[in-house]
């Protein structure tokens, strides 16, 4: 039965309806009469922090990719010559941590998805091997292929064949390579795993058939194949020599597969351990601090956009601060510009930013690495700081610390897998951040 509203009710329901329009009213009266004085703040503000364009942060993008034209030529014409089906070797960039490396690589990933590539990422780690991630890298490289693939069965046997790739291994415990095993991991391959192909357990033979079979699915979309691989002096020494011996049979067959490869300085040195031929089987491109017409260009070029300039002064005392190292440019950059007070930004601006700046850093960017060493390597650390800011010899850190070298050499080797050092060469070491010895040079003893 329905229930009737009396007179009385209706007064009271119309009542509420009027008081929720009311208070409904002032909401809307009040934020529309406070919107106008809260724009006017916000433009009377010339240097807006909420408008801070630029983005001190791992591996992301700057406003401005300043200073890297040549590299990104570079890969173009890898991508080109590829689709063209001329040889052309994989890529690895190199340098020292904030110059930019991860950016880079994340460009020319993108520059191979605007040409329809399928590509896929990774992050090697020291004490992982590469099978899984490769695994998942190419297997999201290939579903992007699919949907232009003409012949579904095609794709099904590739996933096959990578489904097997990824759940063998070597025995564990065993001394004898070749022995394959199930994992229990799934890729999530919604296929039955193939027989046969890629799946004996040696990484070597596995991971060339493996990239043979993807470059001859990319062969038939007419496109190619990227894998970018982060971090690359990780990977364990057996999978680079792997890498290294599938990138060579893909040289040889013409496959359009490529590996493009970030890391430290000592990259080049840690696949060249691996094989001999690697220095002829990767293009190598060494990025390093920005020239002052692209670290100018950097600061200024997102700074006009939003009407903000800086002085000549200004710019001088920031590439004296930032010394023209990518992350450092944007660190300072990001303070500067929350503590200006109006355009243009001058040379006072900098010097009163500066030391929040470095604060920041010094937490940041120095001190998490810093933390992350023993007590024996925080003093291996120390004396290498106090010999300079070059790559500095063994014998002189033992000598600095009053030590035989060779009992020296756990720190040192504690150093290097952390990535905090890097030997350059033969009987030298160096930090792998910049600036790193003038941080710890300034930290009490």
């Amino acid at each position: 039965m329905a229930a009737t509203v009396t007179p009385i009710g209706r007064d009271a329901a119309a009542r509420c309806a009027r008081r929720r329009d009311s208070h409904a009213t002032r909401r809307t009266g009040f934020y529309a009469n406070l919107r106008p004085q809260l724009y006017r703040l916000i433009e009377s503000e010339s240097v807006d922090p909420v408008r801070n364009p630029y983005a001190p942060g791992a591996g992301q993008r700057p406003p401005e990719l300043a200073g890297r034209d040549r590299e990104l030529q570079q890969f173009e014409v890898v991508l080109e010559r590829v689709a063209r089906g001329r040889p052309e070797r994989s890529m690895v960039v190199t340098g020292l941590r904030g110059v930019g490396k991860t950016v880079l690589l994340n460009a020319f990933r993108s520059m191979a998805i605007q040409r329809l590539w399928g590509t896929g990422k990774i992050e090697a780690r020291p004490d992982q091997s590469i099978r899984r991630p490769v695994a998942s890298a190419l297997h999201m490289a290939v579903r992007e292929l699919a949907p232009r693939h003409r012949a579904p069965d095609r794709i099904a046997e590739f996933l096959g064949v990578l489904k097997a790739f990824a759940q063998a291994g070597e025995e564990t415990g065993g001394t004898g390579r070749g022995k394959a095993r199930a994992h229990r991991w799934q890729p999530g391959i919604d296929v039955p795993a193939a027989r046969g192909r890629a799946d004996s357990g040696d990484l070597e033979i596995d991971l060339t058939e493996l990239f043979v079979d993807a470059a001859s699915v990319a062969t038939d979309v007419g496109v190619g194949i990227a894998l970018f691989v982060d971090e690359m002096q990780d990977i364990p020494a057996d999978d680079v020599s792997a890498l290294c011996a599938a990138c060579h049979e893909l040289s040889q067959v013409g496959g359009p597969l490529i590996v493009v490869g970030a890391g430290l300085p000592h990259l080049p040195a840690v696949l060249s351990a691996s094989k001999s031929y690697s220095e002829r089987l990767f293009r190598y491109a060494r990025i390093d601090r920005l020239d002052r017409e692209s670290a100018d260009f950097a600061l200024m070029a997102p700074a006009e956009r939003e009407h903000v300039t800086f002085t000549p002064e200004a710019l001088d005392e920031l590439y004296g601060a930032a010394d023209g190292y990518p992350y450092f440019v944007q660190a300072y950059a990001k303070v500067v510009w929350d503590v200006a007070p109006d355009t243009p930004i001058t040379a006072d601006d900098i010097k009163v930013a500066a030391p929040e700046a470095e604060s920041e850093l010094a937490v940041g960017f120095f001190g998490s690495r810093y933390d992350r060493a023993t007590p024996a390597e925080r003093d291996y650390m120390r004396a290498m700081a106090m010999l300079g800011d070059d790559p500095v010899p063994t014998a002189a850190v033992a000598e600095e610390l009053g030590r035989k070298p060779s009992s020296l050499s756990p720190a040192r080797d504690g150093l290097i897998k952390k990535g905090l050092i890097y030997s350059a060469e033969r009987g030298l070491v160096a930090f792998t951040v910049p600036h790193f010895g003038k941080f710890l040079r300034a930290q009490p003893a």
